[in-house]
């Protein structure tokens, strides 16, 4: 696969669908040149993908679950297969560098319907003790059997966010797909190419027709139309919490199922116990922000919280570090920064540094777009000290190479600091004894916490607190997500 700009049509029951509203242009964030052509879609192609959905999620609800089990494997081997062969055009279209689109995005993604096909093998009832039973007006007494039995939810619409198109498509695609649904996605407009591209390649592994539906545009049309739909049961999104409320409200309006995966606000707490060892681990858990994706991630450490006794040593070798990180071209090996997804995103994070000087901040390193490449929506890596709660870069997500650095006195700040803001989706704890980070993990507000690491573990439910999300998924507790529970009941 080449990265020239080819002209896509929408993915349609199996089949490309030529859009009669035309096409727009994805743009390379670090050259700025077109990538490729997608097209341009409202309620008429939803309507047609939700319809071919509808009709194949019933003969697929059907189907049994080896039989599922077997065409998500496949899957699994298709993409790893192939998988070199969509880097090009992954990487293109969404700026990230080498190590992240070739390492992160397609295995990841792999791995992800490869454990789903042994999900769609996992239990979905729940056995019942008998009970004794009274007569009532309703029924005559007895011993009363039951379970509960996990059922397909029918038609799921999955809208994604730019960051990791393919992973976080694969991560709702293939959990709806295990549990009998089927999908009609609607992926960000920066870069939904690869998630297009998907379509025949899950064709080839064996996936009936109607059961994976991508419709794309430039605006909101699409997905308004996809949460709006009669005929979708459930959404489950990925992106900002402002566009999240949104989703919910009109979803409500028809009770649809939502699984909502929201912004974030993670704060990194390293407390006076930390040693050399844990401080490093913190350092390089809070670098992150700036080499994963150039800040582009929801679970990022964008808040760093230091015990004052360690806030002065750690914030110079944060900005030392950031200094000497390698930003430029993403198709080269030794890169670690690339660009962020637009002109739009890079203006953003740009205003709110400048927001953050005006409000007292100090810039310890970075905040000046960088002077190296020629073309591209880069933000230098960028560390904020002399931060106050109060400042709107200590409360709101960025989604850029930016981390703001607080110092705190004891325990008791460390916690409000951390819960003080509207986010609640993944807290780190450093410390030298676990036991304290993990009673101080039980106080914070978040749907997730590492201690002493950022490191993520594959099985657990993943979500987040207050305004960043609701539901979670990850593991089993995917299948749980994209099922309903029904109660079975007979006379023993």
């Amino acid at each position: 696969m080449t990265t020239e700009a080819k002209t896509y049509a929408h993915w349609v029951d199996g089949a490309w669908h030529r859009p009669p509203g035309g096409h727009y242009q994805i743009t390379d964030p670090a050259t700025e040149e077109p990538v490729g052509h997608a097209p341009e879609g409202g309620s008429g192609e939803i309507d047609a993908a939700v319809r071919a959905a509808r009709t194949a999620q019933e003969a697929w609800a059907r189907t049994g679950p080896q039989e599922r089990s077997r065409v998500l494997e496949r899957i699994a081997d298709v993409l790893t297969e192939r998988g070199p062969e969509l880097v090009p055009l992954l990487q293109a279209e969404t700026g990230a560098t080498l190590k992240v689109a070739r390492g992160m995005q397609i295995p990841t993604a792999a791995d992800r319907f490869r454990r789903y096909a042994r999900g769609a093998l996992e239990p979905d009832t729940v056995p019942l003790a008998p009970q004794p039973v009274k007569a009532t007006a309703l029924a005559p007494g007895g011993l009363i059997g039951a379970a509960a039995v996990r059922r397909p939810v029918g038609v799921v619409g999955c809208i994604t966010s730019y960051n990791f198109p393919v992973v976080n498509l694969a991560g709702k695609v293939a959990p709806a797909l295990a549990m009998g649904n089927a999908v009609v996605c609607k992926p960000a407009p920066q870069d939904p190419l690869s998630c297009l591209e998907l379509g025949p390649l899950l064709q080839e592994a064996g996936l009936p027709d109607g059961l994976y539906n991508v419709v794309t545009g430039s605006g909101s049309a699409p997905g308004e139309a996809l949460v709006a739909h009669p005929d979708v049961d459930m959404i489950s999104f990925t992106g900002s919490t402002s566009v999240g409320k949104k989703i919910a409200e009109v979803a409500g309006r028809t009770m649809k199922r939502t699984l909502m995966e929201l912004g974030g606000k993670g704060a990194a707490l390293v407390l006076d116990d930390a040693d050399d060892g844990i401080r490093k681990a913190a350092l390089g858990s809070v670098a992150s922000t700036w080499t994963f994706h150039s800040g582009q991630i929801c679970t990022a450490p964008t808040r760093v919280l230091v015990h004052r006794s360690h806030y002065d040593e750690f914030v110079t070798a944060l900005a030392q570090y950031a200094a000497a990180l390698t930003l430029g071209d993403p198709t080269k090996e030794r890169t670690v920064v690339g660009p962020l997804i637009s002109a739009a995103q890079r203006d953003r994070v740009e205003a709110y540094i400048e927001g953050a000087r005006e409000q007292g901040a100090k810039i310890l390193a970075g905040g000046t777009r960088p002077t190296g490449p020629a073309t591209g929506f880069y933000v230098a890596p960028t560390l904020i000290g002399e931060v106050t709660p109060e400042m709107t870069v200590a409360r709101e997500e960025l989604f850029g190479p930016v981390v703001v650095a607080l110092p705190f006195e004891d325990d008791e700040e460390a916690v409000h600091l951390a819960n003080g803001t509207p986010y609640g989706l993944y807290d780190y704890v450093f410390s030298g004894d676990a036991g304290r980070a993990w009673r101080l993990a039980e106080r914070l507000r978040s749907g997730n916490v590492g201690i002493n690491t950022a490191q993520r573990h594959p099985e657990t439910p993943f979500g987040g607190f207050k305004e960043s999300g609701i539901g979670r998924d990850g593991g089993s507790f995917g299948l749980h997500a994209y099922s309903e529970f029904q109660s079975v009941v007979w006379p023993s």
